[in-house]
């Protein structure tokens, strides 16, 4: 049996293709044998809002491409896509991006819409006084272990200061941009007391960590070290960005989160637990 899938986007995102509808990754879903799916839809912003706490120590920066959240369309969206999938659990959601940063902007969008599933994430840290995007030109202008070293304290900052989330997303996000052609292969273990720090602390919030299949897979060890440090529960997420990579590589998630000493629990739509 495939877990659930709480971590999906479609056209209501602002990085998302317009083709990348609800109705067709319910579909895949229902194909796929996933017994529910979570549509946690970008929720990003252009400006501080007033009390938001990153202003105004640091800009927000040059964000052309992200467009403000349509909660009400993608209710509406939500409601007719439970209509059509009555058998498939169909989540509302968002993935907050920097929400200790945003809290303000943040609890705006929630406070506009029922959601059942709300993931933190960190895409983007200060730098020189203005929010970056971690990405390849971040790489290209960082020395790598430094990035992902600045990248690490940042994400324990966010557990820290923002309740807002119950799922921590791609917690070394990174790594999909990790430099190997001059930096050499990306280690989890160089980064391990970073690692275990984030889990601690996001331990002892009873949270659940996901496993992302988007990114390069997690390993055993690194979810043990979750396991080592406290943690209670993991959510597995495709981070879909299309609709047939809903619950894509979840065999081999799945088996990774076993070896580590997570199971299924008797409800199926539920993170598994130690």
């Amino acid at each position: 049996m495939l877990p659930a899938d709480n971590h999906v986007h479609s056209r209501w995102s602002w990085d998302t293709a317009k083709t990348s509808t609800l109705e067709l990754a319910c579909a895949r879903a229902v194909e796929r044998g996933v017994p529910a799916v979570a549509f946690t839809e970008h929720v990003d912003f252009t400006e501080w809002g007033d009390g938001d706490t990153g202003y105004p120590a640091t800009e927000v920066g040059d964000r052309p491409k992200v467009r403000s959240f349509d909660v009400q369309g993608y209710s509406a969206d939500i409601e007719r896509c439970r209509e059509m999938f009555p058998d498939l659990r169909i989540l509302a959601g968002i993935e907050a991006g920097e929400p200790h940063l945003f809290p303000v902007s943040v609890a705006g969008v929630l406070g506009a819409g029922r959601f059942d599933r709300i993931l933190g994430s960190l895409h983007a840290i200060p730098l020189d006084g203005s929010l970056e995007w971690v990405d390849s030109a971040l790489f290209r202008r960082l020395d790598p272990h430094d990035l992902v070293d600045r990248y690490f304290t940042d994400m324990l900052t966010l557990v820290e200061r923002s309740a807002v989330f119950n799922v921590l997303a791609h917690c070394d996000y990174p790594r999909r941009y990790w430099p190997a052609e001059r930096a050499g292969a990306y280690r989890e273990t160089d980064f391990e007391e970073h690692y275990r720090t984030v889990f601690r602390a996001l331990a002892a919030t009873d949270r659940a960590l996901e496993i992302n299949t988007r990114s390069p897979m997690a390993s055993v060890d690194l979810v043990r070290w979750w396991w080592q440090e406290g943690g209670d529960a993991v959510s597995f997420g495709s981070d879909a960005h299309q609709p047939q990579r809903v619950g894509e590589r979840f065999e081999l998630a799945r088996d990774i989160v076993e070896a580590a000493g997570f199971r299924s629990g008797s409800d199926r739509f539920d993170f598994w637990r130690r």
